[in-house]
């Protein structure tokens, strides 16, 4: 009688298991669902050669030909930016006669969640 009760134990624990991992596979599809729509979430993605300040008086002299000097160095790294947010630094490469940026180092999930303020 004893065996009769642990083999129904056994059977309600397997059923336990199977409506267990049947409702784990529902919330994993339902995940993939989440992740999908998030997924085709537009980013705007932009590249920063440099900085300069200048005063409005001298905004207003620059013609075309004029040249700006910017703050970055000619080999130093551009700064990635996504939504405004830095995400990246890297080097400017040509890709099919365009540019690109080639990614050297990737700002840390942490350092991005200190820039949010």
């Amino acid at each position: 009688m004893n065996e009769q009760k642990d083999n129904k134990d056994l059977n309600v624990s397997s059923e336990q298991i199977e409506t267990s991992e049947a409702s784990s596979s529902l919330e994993q599809a339902d995940e993939m669902k989440d992740l999908d729509f998030i997924l085709d979430i537009p980013l705007e993605i932009s590249v920063e050669l440099g900085r300069s300040r200048m005063a409005i008086n001298e905004l207003l002299q620059l013609r075309q030909g004029s040249v700006i000097e910017l703050t970055k160095l000619a080999d130093e790294a551009m700064d990635i930016y996504v939504n405004g947010k830095l995400f990246a630094r890297g080097e400017v490469v040509v890709v099919n006669e365009k540019f690109g940026v080639r990614l050297a180092d990737i700002v840390s999930p942490a350092e991005r969640v200190k820039t949010l303020g």
